[in-house]
């Protein structure tokens, strides 16, 4: 079987076109994401979102069954932005009359981005993502999504749900990080699950946070697991870091579910 994990391409409305390299868009269509399904033992689901326009307000539960989530923005437009939590506290009631008359996407706090701008997204934090933004999204395997507004597009939305879980706190600027061009970074320790930049092979005290079955997502360089080339805007799963190798000059994320230990 394969190490590599099959691309699953999906348009959106606000997708989009053209997309910077090493993706492209086939000639009249709108892409928004791309998925990349894990084995079924596999708790982390990768995948890359392009958008043209903003997407909708939303929110996740937290827990086992719920989802948490970080960002790495690959591209981005001058005025490129991503909404995390409000601009100022805002209790339960004043954030469901927000939603329904519009106006909670003034309440948001808009970060602008560049490329190398990470974010982690802890459930409950109200977050929306802007036009204009390329970026890699690592999260828990769940599909657990409360959309709070939408701008009007007819989809359904879960106000009661999404206000039951949603806190209305601005956003912790720990929780940010600007990335160096080079060089390894632990994005993630936990506790759902971990995620590391590698800059060439890792060293051992990362490789020991890799014992078992993992994701493989390269940036740059060359990548292979179990002796198959994994090019850049791609991703493999892997039994194990024995399996994995990174080129000397290989920038490559690595990705495990941890329950809630690191």
């Amino acid at each position: 079987m394969s190490a590599l994990l099959p691309g699953r391409v999906v348009e959106k409305p606000w997708g989009r076109t053209q997309l910077p390299p090493p993706f492209a868009a086939p000639e009249g269509q709108r892409i928004g994401e791309i998925w990349f399904e894990p084995p079924p033992a596999f708790d982390v689901l990768v995948k890359y979102i392009f958008t043209s326009e903003r997407l909708s307000v939303q929110v996740h539960p937290p827990g086992a069954a719920g989802k948490e989530e970080c960002w790495l923005v690959l591209d981005a437009e001058p005025d490129a932005r991503l909404a995390i939590g409000f601009r100022e506290e805002i209790g339960a009631d004043a954030m469901r009359a927000a939603a329904l008359d519009g106006s909670i996407v003034d309440l948001l706090g808009w970060h602008p981005v560049a490329a190398g701008d990470f974010f982690y997204i802890p459930a409950g934090t109200v977050h929306a993502i802007g036009a204009g933004v390329s970026l890699v999204e690592v999260q828990q395997n769940r599909d657990v999504t409360y959309r709070l507004y939408d701008y009007g597009r007819p989809r359904e939305l879960h106000l009661d749900e999404g206000v039951a879980v949603a806190s209305g706190a601005p956003y912790d600027p720990a929780l940010r990080r600007r990335l160096p061009a080079r060089g390894l970074v632990t994005l993630v320790e936990g506790p759902w699950f971990r995620l590391d930049r590698v800059d060439g092979p890792p060293p051992p005290d990362v490789a020991a946070h890799y014992p078992e079955a993992l994701q493989v997502i390269p940036l740059a360089g060359s990548v292979a697991v179990a002796g198959e080339a994994v090019a850049a805007g791609g991703c493999a799963a892997a039994a194990g870091l024995a399996e994995v190798a990174i080129a000397d000059d290989a920038l490559c994320l690595l990705a495990r579910g941890c329950g809630k230990s690191a």
